[in-house]
């Protein structure tokens, strides 16, 4: 295995802990007596800080090494837990989050931690001062950068019975230093004459050939003091520092070294028979051994190379009704059958739990609550609902901005909550459900609501209705005016919201992905936001109309009926035609208007009209067609990077006979 492909093992197990640390970090909050809850913590600090050891990130290892620390003296009960331990507990688990991400983004995973790594350290000594901070990083660095295997532990082991000792030693050149290499020279040659080295960091390969900044270590064994080794390394020309410091226990050298190869291999004896407490990880590891992981690139590949599948399919089903061919008939029905149940195994392993997506969100709920003073229970119910893979990966954004406006806008300050005589601690639900083909995600508050006559006043202001449309308009859509560009009720700004830039980002976002988000509320009682989604972007069930001799299909999901009526009852208002329908008026939208079909010379002015009735949220608009043809599954195809931006048109798909169909986009109907 190439290092890449270690180094991407990393960066997922190192996330799936560092997920696992702050979802355990939230529960010992509340439980803060709970040394189980700490155990899992240490367990996860323990194994992401071999892992980062490892792969050579000492920055990483060593800040992850300093909050273990603390952990195991709150574990061992040395420690009692204060909000201000927990505030820096996750303070350094944000700089470990950033690290990863840097390493993930190809950077060096480096951070300024001295402040948190102060804290922490004093934490442990209440009398540090932050001026011994950078020596203690250096030594960290350098304990994290030497790690020693099972034979160098036995020679020391060894050497010591006859007086020696083993230290640590880290030598700085001064910058202007001109021959780094010369002089690390000179460094080996006094160290070879006060004992043993036995590894240094980087190589002496690198070292010889200038391959560092200016600093590097050496792990020693030598039964000279380290007063002694300091003052003779110190005389050699251009070193402008030397720390030493003695490795009193070594078995902790070889943790870091033997951790990974505890994570990534499962002994089946531990699995089938876990003992005590790890019993829960027995159990994990026994699940993730009859999974893998899969690049969502190639199940990208696998689902276009099905598509194709899927319009040979079609093809084949033309074929056997224009042949009448019984064996035809039937293999072509035989394949159907297959090739519906291959469709949902593909779509099946496409498919994540929402809670992906979910998990993040109890720390920012935490962190926010603190930021506003206010008490916040978030509640999440469904997370194992599943989402199409490209659906998890563009929700989380729009999910972020109505958790803020929730924490920000819907729930009162702890004053207003007892004041109007609800409990202090304000509720924010986040759930999420199937429901046909479709998946729901609400947001729901017990805040203060949404004030009618405000938002209305706020929307007659900005001119996004007019005094005279305002008087017609129905509570819900009322309140879909906070999704209108710009618009916002906050009385100030604040960096959380009320900048007018969240709500109508939201409903963008949602509807570029073909769902749809309403709101409700009720004043004084709290809100939902309800976001319906698609289960799949790739597949998806349309019905193909007929313009002239041209071919489109409109998306079921926006679909609300299709109906044919006389030319007698399309009636114009506002210079905009239209139809009575089911007690509304339905504007409409005439296909060959729209996209500029030419008139074939056979046409001749239709009496009957076939019209599909398509909602966009509360709003419905009318698309005039000249018939309807059959329902089917259509693979959605982009049109490329040529073909930009066209209008009311998302993409393209192969019909069986071969004929390319645009997919319409009726939001963009529907102002």
């Amino acid at each position: 295995m190439e290092y890449n492909d270690f180094l991407e093992m990393f960066i997922e197990e190192s996330k799936e802990h560092l997920q696992a640390i702050n979802d355990e970090l939230l529960k010992l909050e509340t439980e803060p007596n709970n040394t189980s809850i700490v155990n899992e913590i240490f367990r996860s600090a323990h194994t992401l800080k071999g892992m980062a050891a490892t792969m050579g990130f000492e920055d990483l290892a060593s800040l992850t090494h300093e909050m273990e620390n603390v952990l195991d003296l709150i574990r061992n009960s040395k420690l009692t837990i204060t909000p201000i331990i927990m505030d820096v507990i996750f303070i350094c688990v944000d700089f470990i989050e950033k690290m990863v991400n840097s390493i993930e983004q190809g950077g060096d995973g480096k951070e300024n931690v001295t402040e948190v790594v102060f804290q922490l350290r004093n934490i442990q000594d209440p009398s540090l001062s932050i001026n011994t901070v950078n020596q203690a990083q250096t030594e960290m660095a350098a304990t994290a950068e030497l790690v020693m295997d099972e034979y160098q532990l036995s020679v020391i082991n060894e050497a010591k019975k006859f007086g020696n000792h083993v230290y640590q030693i880290s030598v700085t050149l001064d910058a202007n230093c001109v021959m780094k290499s010369v002089r690390a020279y000179m460094v080996f040659q006094v160290v070879e004459e006060l004992g043993e080295v036995l590894q240094t960091n980087p190589s002496v390969e690198q070292i010889e050939e200038e391959g560092f900044d200016d600093t590097f270590s050496l792990l020693i064994l030598s039964p000279q003091d380290a007063q002694e080794i300091q003052k003779q390394l110190l005389n050699v020309s251009e070193v402008k520092e030397v720390l030493v410091f003695e490795q009193e226990n070594q078995e902790t050298a070889v943790v870091a070294r033997t951790e990974v190869k505890e994570v990534e291999k499962v002994e089946p004896s531990q699995s089938n028979k876990p003992q005590g407490n790890e019993d829960s990880d027995a159990s994990k590891k026994k699940s993730r051994s009859k999974s893998i992981r899969v690049d969502i690139e190639k199940l990208d590949h696998l689902m276009n190379l099905f598509s194709e599948l899927i319009i040979d399919r079609g093809r084949l089903e033309q074929i056997a009704k224009k042949t009448q061919l019984n064996e035809l008939t039937e293999t072509v029905e035989h394949m159907t059958r297959i090739s519906t149940n291959l469709q949902g195994l593909i779509l099946n392993m496409r498919m994540v739990p929402v809670e992906q997506v979910f998990n993040r969100f109890p720390r920012m709920v935490r962190d926010l609550a603190k930021e506003l003073n206010k008490k916040i229970q978030l509640i999440i119910e469904g997370a194992e609902t599943e989402l199409d893979r490209t659906v998890i990966d563009e929700i989380g954004d729009p999910l972020v901005h109505l958790l803020r406006n929730a924490l920000d806008h819907g729930l009162e300050s702890t004053e207003e909550r007892v004041a109007s005589g609800k409990p202090e601690e304000g509720k924010i639900i986040l759930k999420a459900y199937h429901s046909g083909n479709h998946v729901f995600i609400e947001v729901v508050d017990d805040g203060k609501g949404i004030n009618r006559d405000k938002v209305l006043n706020k929307a007659i202001e900005r001119g996004v209705v007019t005094l005279e449309e305002s008087q017609t308009l129905a509570d819900s859509q009322i309140y879909s005016l906070l999704f209108s560009s710009g618009f916002s009720t906050a009385d100030k700004i604040s960096d959380i919201s009320g900048r007018g830039v969240g709500l109508d980002v939201v409903k963008t976002k949602i509807e570029s992905l073909g769902g749809v988000i309403s709101v409700d509320s009720t004043l004084g009682q709290g809100s939902i936001f309800r976001i319906q989604l698609p289960l799949t972007l790739s597949i998806i069930y349309a019905m193909l109309v007929k313009v002239v001799n041209e071919t489109y299909a409109i998306p079921f999901n926006s679909i609300v009926e299709i109906t044919n009526v006389s030319n007698d009852v399309v009636s114009t208002l506002h210079g905009q035609k239209v139809i009575q329908f089911r007690g509304q008026v339905v504007p409409l939208v005439y296909l060959q208007e729209a996209f500029h079909v030419p008139t074939a010379e056979t046409d001749i002015d239709n009496q009957e009209l076939f019209i599909v009735i398509v909602r966009k949220g509360d709003k419905t608009v009318g698309l005039v067609v000249d018939s309807v043809l059959e329902q089917q599954e259509v693979v959605l195809k982009s049109l490329g990077g040529f073909l930009t931006n066209l209008y009311a048109i998302s993409g393209a798909t192969i019909l069986g006979n071969g004929e390319v169909a645009l997919i319409i986009d009726s939001n963009q109907f529907i102002k």
